[in-house]
């Protein structure tokens, strides 16, 4: 990418972001920045994507891993440039740049070899696999939807790695609000993350100015409105509780508080981090969150707190972002 299309793109990200509002901003400093450091030569036969006891994360948009034991240590960085990757059960995801101004949805085996590819409209935001590595998720912000007095909104979409399955958008899905079948020109989802059985999922829809929590089904093409103000949610290897980020009083503007919601008891317990997270957290075991937060200079870095509201967060991988552990 030139330097001139980086300014370029740069203009057009910080725009949208104004546009889209807070749900937007904190992504638009990310797809905007260019590498700042070659990946040394033979990454990709270094990192993998097999299970083990390493970190993925990305590292001046490149794909990296670093030792679990030691992730402030040396870090293996790959040629493969991403804006988002996620991996499980050795199957990659990678939000990556198609040209100057387009993206792919690339999903990768253990050895970072690409097996398919989507193209997406939009900047890439979200991505995720499932716990079996056979179900793959993006969202993307779009512009252009007559809906939206912005002018911006998001795509979210799915891929059965296994049947190859693709669905482009969640928004034609059966919407039950509170009891109730829904429908409105103004639904959008993002940040889906995928229950054990590879079929129900769990994600953020937004609809007239609220945003709710939604269980849904894939077979059956529907989802259920669960409880509101709850976005970006990331299932714990459990099953049993939910990691997201719940706007202050309610007010994205106000910014975000990491917690947890129990699916059993409805009961939302707020970590000890109390910095504004616009992340899809990842746990990195049963008990803690990893997620990225960005210094005054833009520059990311990632973090870990307890799930349960203990302890204080610390500081994991340095100058890194969109972690997750290789499971």
């Amino acid at each position: 990418m030139t330097a001139m299309s980086t300014r370029a793109k740069l203009g057009v990200v910080v725009a949208s972001a104004v546009l889209l509002g807070t749900v937007a901003a904190g992504y638009a400093a990310t797809a905007a920045q260019a590498p700042r450091t070659p990946p040394p030569a033979g990454g990709e036969q270094a990192v993998t994507l097999a299970p083990g006891p390493r970190l993925l994360a990305i590292t001046d948009r490149h794909v990296s891993t670093v030792a679990a034991t030691d992730p402030a240590g040396p870090r293996t960085v790959a040629g493969l440039e991403c804006l988002r990757v996620y991996a499980a059960a050795g199957t990659g995801v990678c939000l990556k740049p198609e040209t100057a101004w387009s993206y792919q949805v690339v999903v990768l085996d253990a050895t970072l070899r690409q097996t398919r590819a989507v193209s997406v409209p939009g900047l890439p935001n979200r991505a995720r696999v499932s716990a079996s590595g056979r179900m793959v998720s993006w969202t993307t912000f779009v512009g252009g939807d007559s809906y939206t007095s912005s002018g911006f909104s998001t795509r979210t979409g799915i891929l059965d790695t296994r049947t190859g399955t693709t669905m482009a958008s969640l928004e034609e899905f059966a919407i039950t609000r509170d009891g109730r079948g829904y429908r409105n020109a103004d639904v959008n989802y993002w940040g889906v993350t995928f229950t054990a059985d590879d079929n129900h999922f769990y994600a953020t829809m937004a609809t007239g100015g609220r945003r709710y929590l939604v269980r849904g089904d894939l077979a059956a093409r529907t989802v259920e409105t669960l409880k509101e103000n709850v976005e970006c949610p990331s299932l714990s290897p459990d099953g049993t509780r939910l990691a997201f980020k719940e706007a202050v009083d309610a007010d994205p503007a106000k910014g975000w508080r990491l917690s947890v919601l129990d699916l059993s008891s409805m009961r939302v317990t707020a970590t000890a981090e109390v910095r504004s997270v616009d992340d899809q957290a990842a746990w990195l075991d049963g008990g803690k969150l990893a997620y990225t937060l960005r210094r005054d200079d833009g520059q990311p870095d990632v973090w870990s707190v307890p799930a349960d509201g203990s302890g204080t967060p610390t500081l994991v991988i340095p100058g890194a972002e969109s972690p997750s552990p290789l499971t």
